[in-house]
């Protein structure tokens, strides 16, 4: 039982970040860094281990996309990846949560009674408000960067949106969109401790 239960949480993690990919609207995005932090010195990369995103010791379909993905980002912005001694350790996660959403809308309606005056029926309109229960699943993507060798967080992102259905042949591209839209937040490239004019 306790086995079914933990491979139950990591199909649950794999599907947060594959479902988050799929975002309708696009998810919301932000970030985080520490001011402290010397980013002029970080120039390589490797991830750390064990990522959060392989709790159960190894690596999934969707968490081979997502490291792809990140692993393009980090590259694009001149950093090396180096898996002896990297500058910067990068840890990516994912969940989901079951959310609710209640909505009250006002309405009209109409009701009738007898009037003995006027010898029939009259209408008299009232308002009311419907209440609608929605419940849908939010997914949370985070990617951060931490300092190897003070193993201290200097810069986080967060995708957060509701989920839904995607293909399988659409995975890899909604993965590697998502991841971007993360690093959009990122201003800086390797060894300048300047950020970058952010689009």
């Amino acid at each position: 039982m306790a086995r079914f239960a933990r491979n139950a949480g990591r199909w649950m993690l794999a599907a947060g970040v594959l479902l988050l990919a799929a975002c309708a609207t696009g998810p919301r995005v932000t970030s985080d860094v520490d001011p402290s932090a010397n980013f002029g010195q970080y120039r390589s990369f490797a991830f750390y281990s064990p990522l959060a995103i392989e709790g159960q010791g190894y690596a999934t379909l969707t968490s081979g996309r997502t490291k792809d993905a990140a692993r393009r980002q980090m590259e694009s912005r001149g950093y090396v990846y180096d898996e002896t001694s990297p500058d910067l350790w990068v840890n990516l996660n994912a969940y989901m949560q079951e959310k609710t959403d209640v909505v009250n809308t006002p309405e009209v309606d109409y009701d009738y009674y007898y009037s003995y005056r006027a010898r029939r029926y009259v209408s008299v309109p009232y308002w009311r408000d419907r209440t609608d229960v929605y419940t849908y699943t939010e997914g949370t993507l985070n990617v951060d960067l931490v300092d190897a060798k003070q193993n201290r967080l200097v810069w986080t992102g967060v995708a957060v949106g509701r989920v839904g259905r995607t293909k399988p042949e659409e995975r890899g591209a909604k993965i590697d969109a998502a991841v971007a839209e993360i690093f959009l937040r990122y201003p800086y490239r390797a060894g300048s401790g300047t950020p970058a004019a952010t689009p």
